[in-house]
């Protein structure tokens, strides 16, 4: 254990508090330690903030609470916490005649008796994957029909919605980036408490967290930062008293504000105090005692600042000690409900809400219900609610975003905003958009919401200072043709797939006489693989929408639904625009948009069949692995399904985009809330494994370094193989994509380089052929952001397609590309025949054209 801060120590860290200066962990530590007067000065400094954040959040001296059901889906778990009583096992499940999981009825019930007393929200509560660890719960699942203890979790949600009108707040524990996503649509908010940082009570036998896999802190902590990527309201906290250090508890609370500063997303911090129970591991251990949990809170409310919400539970101490919180700087009293106890701490029943308004009161306090999602987000609306569920926080809110008084919840239908497919049914789109696409470019150089949808810029900043520094590269001129250069040219000539990551390091990083050398072998090998034909296809590009809050920070093409260069179309438009491409020659639409919150997943199978009805002989290439992914989490289907319904509505390819840089520490620069790696390649490779091809891109030049380059596309390669192997569809094609950054946010903020130079673009079309050899064969290079020399110079490293006509290219241009938004057959071909090469048509697939 740490050693004791002196009162000295003290002294000095709280007359800092209360000049107003920011504390760092040292000081947080010693704050911890106050006790007697100094604990008294240290919760009035505290009480101070958070009177001054109610008065700025427009709601002086309100406290609040949820008034909630409490739902214990299932007290099965995969964990063993050494301070829980809520998990048990099946055995005890069986002998007290209960289910593995609450039943639909059960829990339906549960929730209807809540919405009959007044209450707002059901609290989905239950243990982490127990289905990993018992096969009972496995069983109950498939008996069912549902693959995962989550899948049941949001069927019940959407039934609690629809049926009683409550608010569900999912508490499953640890979430995977793509289970919140699909979570999303069913939840206004969602919870998981980090508890603490230490890894000491995680990795030391006999310490809480031992032997609990899902207590590991930097899965929690990954969760907290993917919640904050997708922008749900998220509740978290810390567990106070459960062995941690001092200074390990001081930890924790700076780790929450880093994130709550990074997303914006966590909306409440519950600070709760340990309280040993029977028949635990923990059972002799000390509950914590009041003045600590006093400091504990306070130093919370400072370290977070005004604008937090801090939450202490009330029935985890005696009702008159509720006092000594509120003088801490609490400001929310969390869940209350007059129906279910607290099934995490059974032993401590709920204060009634008379005697809790009433002590409120004397404290100075208006006691007011609020709904599980916090006022700032409901009255913020896009992008923290679904459209699915906002209908159904509007029906419970007033204006300030609290509990509209005397309100009941009644059920509402779950379904499509806007009438469901109707939006985009209509000939002229969304009435608050434009249907037209601008040819012209930006009208603004960013969006109206640029200081916020992307998160915290000064956090990005330093992420990007890590990720940007790479290896040396020579600069020796024409002597780069050193030893080390020349045996790395060597294994390249002799077996080009099979080059180790230092060598193809060496080669990307080439420059002067090594890097002729290197682009002459690419070129070399391009030949051998299929010859001399520069190939295009000629090809339109719909953007469908540009509605978009993913937050991805290279983007100028996503907008925020209400500024002037948003715009959406119908699917008639979409129609109109793919039926006049077929008139003038093309083969294939490619169609992307933004990930509008308002898009109803099913959007993608009309889309395509829309194209389909009007012009059947058109290939339709479209969607991204994002939306795949939005597309899935809207319609409740996995991956697989929903890629198997979009084939059958008539698409043909997927394109690779949305790909970056495959490594998550660069994409979480880039991007706020865009899929992770793993999530990118698993649908890529569930394409492949149902019969659709895809192509490859990578997104280079901007906070990434030639080591990125080469691991991107050994990920590719990995890819290739196993579709390979499996005997289905593959990628077509690797698409090299310089970044563009002239209108990029990344780059307006200071954060990326201007794009990547000549000696970057040749290394990378030159490195791609020679590391996908004899793996992918077609080698893309994009004349819409290289433009024709450098498009010319990309044919003779090693690229053999130059892609489509594309008839207009909005994401592109709407980031400042000068090059373009078409190509004429007739300028496709002059490119080619500018370095002697013959041009030919393909289609999507590289096959003759036979229309």
């Amino acid at each position: 254990m740490s050693e004791q801060p002196t009162p000295q120590q003290v002294r000095r860290a709280l007359a800092r508090v209360e000049r107003g200066a920011a504390l760092d962990v040292a000081e947080a530590t010693v704050l911890l330690a106050a006790r007697g007067d100094d604990l008294d000065r240290l919760t009035a400094a505290a009480a101070r903030v958070r009177d001054a954040g109610l008065v700025a959040a427009g709601r002086p001296g309100v406290v609040t609470y949820s008034p909630k059901v409490f739902i214990p889906v299932t007290r099965l778990c995969r964990d063993r916490c050494h301070y829980c009583t809520f998990v048990t096992t099946p055995g005890h499940l069986e002998r007290a005649g209960e289910g593995m999981y609450l039943s639909p009825d059960e829990i339906l019930d549960i929730a209807r008796q809540g919405a009959e007393l007044g209450c707002l929200e059901a609290l989905f509560t239950l243990g982490d994957r127990p289905e990993d660890r018992w096969p009972e719960a496995r069983e109950w699942l498939d008996q069912q029909g549902y693959d995962s203890t989550l899948a049941y979790v949001r069927a019940m949600a959407v039934r609690v919605l629809e049926e009683t009108g409550l608010l569900p707040h999912l508490n499953p524990g640890v979430m995977s980036w793509e289970e919140m996503n699909r979570l999303k649509p069913v939840s206004p908010s969602m919870g998981m408490m980090l508890e603490t940082t230490s890894r000491r009570l995680f990795e030391t036998r006999g310490e809480a967290h031992f032997g609990s896999p899902d207590k590991d802190p930097d899965v929690r902590l990954r969760v907290l930062e993917d919640a904050g990527r997708l922008s749900i309201p998220f509740t978290t906290g810390l567990l106070v008293g459960i062995g941690e250090t001092l200074a390990e508890r001081a930890e924790t609370v700076f780790a929450l504000r880093a994130t709550s500063r990074r997303f914006g997303a966590v909306q409440e911090v519950i600070v709760q105090n340990f309280r040993a129970k029977p028949d635990t591991a923990m059972r002799h251990a000390d509950d914590l005692g009041l003045d600590e949990y006093r400091a504990a809170i306070a130093v919370t409310r400072l370290v977070l600042g005004p604008k937090a919400r801090v939450q202490a539970p009330p029935n985890l101490v005696d009702l008159a000690e509720c006092r000594a919180l509120l003088e801490a700087g609490v400001d929310d009293w969390g869940g209350v409900s007059p129906l279910t106890p607290d099934h995490v701490n059974p032993e401590r029943p709920w204060p009634s809400l008379e005697r809790l308004r009433d002590l409120t009161a004397t404290c100075g306090f208006e006691l007011r219900p609020r709904l599980t999602v916090h006022p700032e987000y409901v009255r913020q609306g896009e992008p923290w609610l679904d459209p699915r569920v906002s209908a159904h926080v509007a029906a419970l809110a007033d204006d300030d975003g609290l509990a509209r008084a005397g309100v009941r919840p009644t059920g509402l239908p779950w379904q499509e905003p806007d009438g469901g497919h109707d939006a985009l049914h209509t000939a002229s789109g969304r009435v608050d958009l434009h249907t037209a696409i601008d040819t012209e470019g930006r009208s603004a150089d960013r969006r109206s919401d640029f200081s916020d949808v992307y998160g915290d810029w000064d956090d990005v900043r330093d992420a990007a200072a890590h990720t940007t520094q790479g290896p040396d590269r020579p600069r020796r001129g024409a002597a780069a043709a050193t030893s080390e250069g020349l045996a790395a040219l060597r294994a390249a000539e002799r077996d080009p797939g099979a080059l180790s990551d230092e060598h193809a390091l060496t080669l990307m990083t080439a420059e002067g006489d090594l890097l002729d050398q290197v682009t002459r072998l690419a070129d070399d090998l391009r030949r051998e693989s299929v010859g001399d034909d520069v190939t295009y296809v000629v090809n339109r590009n719909i953007n469908f929408t540009n509605v978009c809050y993913v937050g991805c920070r290279f983007c100028a093409f996503a907008q925020r639904r209400t500024d002037a260069d948003a715009f959406s179309l119908s699917l008639d438009q979409v129609a109109d625009r793919a039926e006049e491409a077929w008139h003038l020659g093309a083969t294939e639409v490619c169609m992307q948009g933004g990930i509008d919150p308002e898009l109803p997943g099913t959007a993608y199978f009309d889309l395509a069949a829309a194209v389909k009805q009007r012009v059947p002989g058109m290939h339709v290439h479209a969607f991204s692995p994002m939306e795949i992914v939005n597309g899935a989490a809207r319609t409740g289907l996995s991956f697989e399904d929903f890629l198997i319904k979009a084939r059958e509505s008539g698409l043909g390819s997927i394109p690779g985009t949305a790909a970056e840089i495959l490594d998550d520490d660069v994409r979480w620069v880039l991007t706020k809330g865009k899929l992770p790696t793993s999530t990118w390649i698993e649908v890529i490779s569930t394409a492949h494994r149902v019969g659709i091809p895809t192509t490859s891109t990578m997104m280079y030049g901007h906070v990434d370094n030639p080591r990125h380059w080469v691991q991107h596309l050994r990920v590719l390669a990995g890819v290739q193989d196993t579709a390979r192997e499996l005997g289905g569809a593959a990628f077509t094609e690797f698409v090299p994509l310089p970044f563009v950054h002239t209108s990029a946010p990344i780059y307006l903020a200071g954060v990326a380089r201007p794009g990547p130079t000549l000696r970057d673009n040749l290394a990378v079309h030159a490195l791609a052929r020679i590391l996908l050899h004899g793996r992918i064969d077609n080698i893309q290079t994009s004349w819409v952001k290289l433009g024709v020399e450098g498009t010319r110079a990309m044919l003779r490293a090693g690229a053999n397609d130059l892609g489509g006509t594309l008839m207009e290219e909005t994401i592109s241009r709407m980031a400042g590309s000068e090059h373009g938004s078409a190509k004429t057959v007739e300028e496709l071909t002059e490119i080619g025949a500018g370095i002697g090469r013959p041009v030919r048509e393909r289609t999507t697939t590289y096959a003759a054209p036979s229309r």
